[in-house]
């Protein structure tokens, strides 16, 4: 069984999409991430990077005839991270098997959420209709959601201790919920085969860096970090971006060194940020911290 971890951006940018001939190299597609582990699939977040994954796990299926089964954890419910869920196409199929993970909003379960968005008259097909199994769980801080071999329906353990002493080749899904954006976010911490992932989009880094944040990346294999502003636009007097929830490179960097995390990828671009200028802020990224890379859409790190 291989023990490798595959890293595929379907959607980089961040608040709304954002098509066009400026930004076709880096992409405009809001967030959605593919992390593949042996017998697993695992989606984070669900912008309108999705629809592109969903038609092509949809084109495999016709081709290996095998069902679609996928975890889906959602970092928060902000509509950049939830818009292309509705058109998903494996939700359509009833041999799709969803299992569905995230937190709650303002006291709304998550499914809830989510059904908001396609409730008539806005959306022609109501969540209830959909013929796709879905299995959906509110996650809360703690709680480790653990992928086994050979088993296809995760398992939620309450203790981070416990979820640790399982089998080696069982994947780890870790959870911390960030105040550092409105209404609260998650992070994600995956593990497998001695090898991390943690995801951390929609956060704001503080005064000598995010210590909560840096003790959970602390030694990743790879770490996806919100880089929306430039320190110009942040603290831009005449509309200053603090306290909205995001970060800097400089912020991205930071937390990267602090936690020895041995790779860097910045994530969710302002919408307004033109190839050119992501291009250049990966330069002045990669003088600081030489093992970072932008997010585009389409690029896939193997660990």
């Amino acid at each position: 069984m291989s023990d490798s971890i595959s890293i595929t951006f379907w959607g980089v940018r961040g608040s709304y999409p954002a098509p066009g001939q400026t930004t076709v190299g880096v992409g405009g597609n809001t967030a959605c991430v593919q992390v593949r582990v042996p017998d697993h699939l695992i989606v984070l977040d669900a912008g309108t990077g999705i629809i592109a994954l969903g038609r092509a796990l949809v084109e495999q299926q016709r081709t290996n005839q095998n069902p679609i089964t996928a975890t889906l954890l959602f970092t928060h419910t902000h509509h950049d991270h939830t818009q292309g869920f509705p058109f998903f196409n494996p939700l359509y199929y009833s041999s799709t098997t969803l299992y569905v993970f995230g937190p709650r909003t303002l006291h709304q379960d998550l499914e809830k959420v989510l059904a908001s968005a396609m409730l008539p008259p806005v959306f022609p097909i109501t969540f209830d209709q959909l013929p796709c199994v879905r299995v959906m769980r509110n996650l809360n801080e703690g709680e480790v959601i653990v992928l086994d071999h050979a088993r296809r329906e995760p398992r939620v353990v309450g203790d981070s201790n416990a979820a640790r002493q399982g089998g080696a080749e069982s994947v780890r899904i870790f959870a911390q919920r960030s105040y550092a954006h409105p209404q609260g976010v998650f992070i994600y911490r995956i593990e497998y085969a001695g090898k991390s992932v943690v995801y951390a989009t929609d956060t704001e880094g503080y005064a000598r860096g995010d210590q909560r944040l840096i003790r959970f990346a602390r030694g990743a294999t790879l770490l996806i970090h919100d880089a929306q502003y430039t320190e110009t636009e942040y603290a831009d007097p005449a509309s200053p971006k603090q306290g909205w929830g995001h970060s800097t490179w400089q912020m991205a960097v930071g937390v990267a060194q602090a936690a020895q995390a041995q790779r860097l990828v910045l994530f969710h671009h302002d919408p307004e940020h033109t190839d050119a200028m992501l291009e250049q802020l990966e330069r002045d990224a990669q003088a600081v911290f030489p093992n970072t890379l932008l997010a585009r859409e389409g690029m896939t790190i193997d660990l």
